[in-house]
């Protein structure tokens, strides 16, 4: 799978006006849904909410994965943001987010989400790419980034 299927340069918002972990995850989903990739913005934000509440996804080094199933969507969507500041997102190192990868899919596409969460964590697991994202001053910058590592 490559993310540059699921991301553009529309897709990506550096920085975020949303100052905490629920303003982002409703920012990104605004950003799908003017994007027309999500219908239905309250149902996902509803989903992804709720998934975060079970266990935070905030998976250290400075990123968060939060993710949702809805029905209402054609495929597999993803958002990323950029904060600002880097913000509190309850992660499991106790590290604020400096990047927030959002990613949505169907309920019927269980084995593509797993692929496309496996993929982000491979691609940000290195921390020199990890690094070149954080420093970027742009969502363009954000976007060739991943698109040199994904070509």
């Amino acid at each position: 799978m490559n993310l540059l299927d699921l991301v553009t340069p529309e897709t990506i918002r550096s920085p975020l006006a949303a100052t905490d972990k629920r303003g982002v995850i409703d920012e990104l989903v605004d950003l799908l849904h003017e994007q027309g990739t999500v219908s239905d913005p309250g149902s996902l934000k509803s989903a992804v909410w709720t998934r975060e509440q079970t266990r935070t996804t905030g998976i250290g080094h400075g990123l968060a994965i939060p993710h949702g199933k809805c029905v209402g969507l054609d495929g597999l969507a993803m958002a990323i943001g950029k904060p600002s500041e880097p913000l509190d997102f309850e992660a499991i190192d106790s590290k604020p987010v400096q990047l927030v990868v959002l990613l949505a899919s169907p309920p019927d596409r269980t084995s593509d989400h797993i692929q496309a969460l496996a993929q982000v964590s491979r691609l940000f697991g290195a921390e020199a790419f990890r690094t070149k994202v954080y420093e970027a001053g742009s969502s363009e910058e954000i976007y060739e980034l991943i698109r040199a590592q994904q070509g």
